[in-house]
């Protein structure tokens, strides 16, 4: 016996020695608990996902169609699809393999068509397919399956990582093969992982028996032992002995150890066919194989017959087909490497002249192309280009690959690495980008090239947050730029570095040229950029109607800056404009994280804590989705303030662990200001009033307070800190920057509360507390009223003026409100003192519990209904006004606060909690 196969591993199962599919030997264990994940979709415990990992011929797919037979036959609509290695440029090729093609298929090619809408926003793409499957399916439950995932097209490994949580809550198992771990489950349904182990002894001599019937000689048995466990050699072996007679003393000289003695008796003309066949996939057309052969297809068919005898191939009637990739890979091993190259070259040729699409060719470039081969370097671009909104990851991989392949003195050389560093830079792949440009610039081009690559380098030092760099670079190349366009994006990205500096004036001055020089050259990119510019910098300057202006044209002009134009408003108190913004974005393709940022960041203005703490959980969510966190610290300091308003002490210590350990990896001055100001929040809520007020004091170590336009709506607390702390400086500091950024912004009730809230504070002047709050009174932000309230009700009751009641008892019921229940106790505590003059006394707040019905929020229990009620996530994200992405984030809090795992069981909670009266509120 084999010391690294399990004796007992593998034996039949109580309930299982039926196997309804030949070659399920030795995985009676595997079959059951995949029965038993199919029993528990089908039973509404929710999703699932099973993941078959193990070598080729381990079983993989045998297992995968047995589970698709027991699905089918117990009422699941199934999508049953395999990735091809050929085939990874091919956007979303290996999911729609199965979705398009079922019996009946879960999806239409019309509703595939639709999806071309999304192209250029992978979250929305992969948000609308969950969608359609969640609509389609209409509570059916659903497998999706997807064989040899590691083969799998970028987009469709995107789809696979996002969509399982996505419907989290619909009775979809997603069974997934692949050679080892694809890590493509996140935080979604619960995960499966079936490792195939190599057959015991006891499970190869059942499958002996199964092929050869009676017992087992020992010299086969002996003979199995080379097959290391494997089934599907294992089968081939036996297949062997049973056509050729295992009796025999000897085995024959030329029974079948490997593929390659089986090939032996092939005639050369079916070898060559096959071997032609290897180098174009697993799944090949009869055409493309015939093209590369140079005969006709109609000639071929005596080579196909004999393949398709000889159990190598399948005709599934439009492809030819492997019968197992161990095959091909036999086939294709067994040509020399430069026998190979050759027919991958001439494969991408051939297709090419056929008229083929640059995914089909490019594939056998990859394997193919020599230096200097123009042809490629030209069909590597196209294809880049092709995929790089929805794939840019592959579009960089592609990218770099045509800029290898480019000569070094080639002139082809600076246009073919300008496409890679934009490629690398899309991809978020930012160092590879500068270390690529810098390789370039190192070859000391001509100064309109040295110019046009620093262009294209100030996107990736932006991103990189080297201001300095970009700064001075840009600078260099306008000193040698002579092309109107380029000058134009250059000045623009020089006005987007100085709108971080000190001197807004001046770089308001290049804004304002760039946006002319874009004017007169007619470029798109850089009116772009120098409107993002402008905006900017009228952002940090703290002039807001400029910067609403600005950011206006911008989101006009491309509307995936309406995020911008939102903030920009929000910033000016005009939310009843930024609610119909939002309200507009609907399903439109935008930026989905920075949606979800705004919408938060209006929430927490109209003091809607829970649902700002939803908005930013989802914003963080998108970012993480794509790999591209770059507001993870605001998220997680805005997140750790609400936390820090709710009373939930220990989920601002998780928020402020994340962001110091962002903070350490990326550590701009912004996020420096941010830190360091939710350090001395959470000190001073400590009690440690002096370290705070000298965290405060950080936060202007780069500009001052007012500057961080994050911080804005914090400096009456800021003030508050430096006054406890013992620092009247500071505070003194913080108020005169808020009064003379109200004077920037005369119409804007919240600039103008703050300001005399501030000044009130630091001369201890009660009458200014009293305009503030008239003040605060004409505005939309309720927390900054109740906190003004709360100071006005403090100072008149220490004046022992009766007025303090109704002061106090505003700002009470305003933090009872929002949930800010820190604040809404500490404000109870004084009214206690004010109303015990004159008998009234306000109730206690009760906090909210973590778990059950009263852990929900209003809008948790608005989604928990409407999906109870038959919704779907899209039908009632419409019908709430809010994003699907905002609806699958509270349904994944509603799944974690009520214990339950679909749909079926939160219907059970509702009904239950209507029928006993307790679902009140929300």
């Amino acid at each position: 016996m084999s010391p690294e196969r399990p004796e007992g591993e593998g034996m039949a199962v109580s309930g299982s020695a039926a196997l309804s599919r030949p070659g399920l030997r030795g995985r009676e264990a595997e079959s059951e608990r995949l029965r038993a994940l199919i029993e528990g979709v089908r039973g509404g415990e929710g999703g699932a996902i099973a993941l078959l990992l193990g070598e080729p011929g381990i079983g993989k797919t045998v297992l995968l169609q047995e589970t698709v037979s027991i699905a089918r036959a117990q009422g699941f609509v199934v999508s049953h699809g395999r990735a091809e290695e050929l085939h990874e440029l091919a956007p979303l090729a290996s999911l729609a393999s199965g979705l398009l093609h079922g019996d009946p298929p879960l999806l239409s090619s019309t509703d595939f068509a639709h999806l071309a809408d999304y192209h250029g926003q992978r979250i929305w793409l992969v948000e609308r397919l969950a969608q359609l499957i969640e609509e389609r399916s209409g509570g059916t439950p659903v497998l999706i399956a997807v064989d040899d995932v590691q083969w799998a097209d970028p987009l469709s490994r995107f789809a696979l990582s996002v969509m399982p949580a996505r419907l989290l809550s619909s009775p979809v198992l997603w069974l997934l093969t692949g050679r080892n771990d694809p890590e493509l489950h996140g935080q979604g349904p619960r995960t499966t992982t079936l490792p195939l182990r190599p057959l015991s002894d006891a499970a190869l001599a059942e499958l002996a028996r199964d092929v050869l019937g009676g017992d087992v000689p020992t010299q086969v048995a002996g003979l199995l032992d080379g097959a290391g466990g494997n089934p599907f050699l294992a089968a081939e072996m036996l297949a062997g002995i049973a056509a050729s007679g295992s009796d025999v003393p000897e085995p024959p000289e030329r029974l079948v150890l490997g593929v390659r003695d089986r090939l032996a008796d092939l005639r050369p003309d079916t070898l060559h066919f096959l071997r032609i066949g290897s180098v174009l996939g697993r799944a090949f057309s009869l055409a493309d194989a015939a093209a590369l052969c140079g005969r006709p297809a109609s000639g071929l068919s005596a080579e196909v017959d004999e393949a398709i005898a000889a159990a190598l191939l399948h005709d599934d009637g439009e492809r030819l087909l492997f019968r197992h990739d161990l095959l091909r890979q036999a086939v294709y091993a067994d040509l020399a490497p430069s026998v190979r190259r050759a027919l991958h070259r001439e494969a991408a040729s051939r297709l090419v002249v056929a008229g083929r699409s640059s995914t089909d060719a490019v594939p056998h470039l990859l394997k193919s192309a020599e230096p200097g081969d123009q042809e490629a370097i030209g069909l590597l671009g196209t294809a880049a280009t092709d995929v790089i909104a929805v794939m840019p990851d592959l579009a960089a991989d592609l990218s770099v690959r045509a800029l290898e392949l480019v000569p070094p003195h080639a002139p082809m050389l600076f246009d073919v690495g300008e496409r890679a560093i934009v490629a690398l830079t899309r991809a978020g792949r930012y160092t590879e980008a500068r270390e690529t440009g810098d390789t370039l610039l190192a070859r000391q081009p001509p100064l309109d090239v040295f110019a046009r690559l620093q262009s294209v380098l100030g996107d990736t030092l932006w991103h990189l947050d080297d201001i300095h760099e970009l700064t001075r670079r840009s600078t260099a190349a306008l000193a040698a730029v002579t092309d109107p366009v380029i000058r134009a994006r250059l000045t623009a990205r020089q006005a987007l570095a100085r709108s971080r500096g000190r001197d807004l004036g001046a770089a308001r001055e290049t804004g304002e040229r760039a946006l002319a020089e874009a004017e007169r050259s007619g470029d798109r990119e850089a009116r772009v950029l120098a409107l993002w510019g402008l905006g900017e910098i009228a952002l940090n300057a703290g002039d807001c109607a400029a910067a609403v202006e600005h950011h206006t044209a911008l989101s006009v002009f491309d509307t995936a800056f309406l995020p911008e134009e939102a903030v920009a408003r929000i910033h000016m108190d005009d939310f009843d404009t930024v609610r119909r913004l939002l309200r507009t974005a609907g399903d439109a393709p935008l930026r989905p994280a920075m949606l979800s940022w705004a919408q938060g960041t209006l929430n927490m203005g109209l003091g809607r804590l829970d649902d700002a703490d939803a908005d930013l959980v989802t914003a963080e969510r998108l970012e993480a989705d794509l790999h591209v966190p770059g507001n993870l610290v605001n998220i997680r300091v805005n997140r750790g303030l609400l936390a820090l308003l709710r009373g939930d002490r220990e989920a601002v210590r998780e928020h402020l662990d994340v962001v110091r350990a962002t903070v350490a990896e990326r550590p701009n001055t912004g996020n420096h200001a941010t830190h360091q100001y939710f350090e001395a929040v959470v000190a001073d809520a400590d009690g440690d009033h002096a370290a705070a007020a000298e965290l405060v004091r950080s936060v202007q170590r780069d500009h001052p307070f007012l500057r961080w336009r994050l911080l804005r709506p914090h400096v009456v607390q800021a003030v508050r800190i430096a006054l406890r702390g013992g620092d009247r400086n500071l505070a003194e500091d913080l108020a005169a920057q808020a009064v003379e950024h109200a004077s920037r912004n005369p119409g804007v009730p919240t600039a103008q509360g703050a300001a005399a809230h501030a000044s009130a504070l630091t001369n201890a002047d009660p009458a200014l507390l009293e305009r503030s709050v008239g003040i605060l009174l004409t505005g939309p932000r309720p927390l900054p009223l109740a906190a003004a309230s709360a100071d006005l009700g403090h100072a008149l009751l220490t004046a022992g003026d009766p007025a303090a009641t109704p002061a106090l008892t505003r700002a009470h019921d305003i933090y009872a409100q929002a949930g800010a229940d820190v604040e809404a106790n500490r404000v109870r505590a004084e009214l206690e003192r004010a109303t015990s003059r004159s008998g009234r006394r306000p109730g206690s707040l009760r906090p909210r519990p973590d778990q059950g019905w009263e852990a929900l929020t209003a809008s948790e229990r608005k989604v928990a209904r409407l999906i109870a009620a038959g919704h779907t996530n899209r039908s009632a994200a419409e019908a709430l006004v809010v994003s699907p992405h905002t609806v699958n984030t509270h349904l994944a809090s509603i799944f974690r606060k009520l214990s339950v795992r679909s749909r079926v069981h939160l219907a059970r909670i509702v009904l239950a909690e209507g029928n006993t009266g307790t679902g009140t509120g929300g």
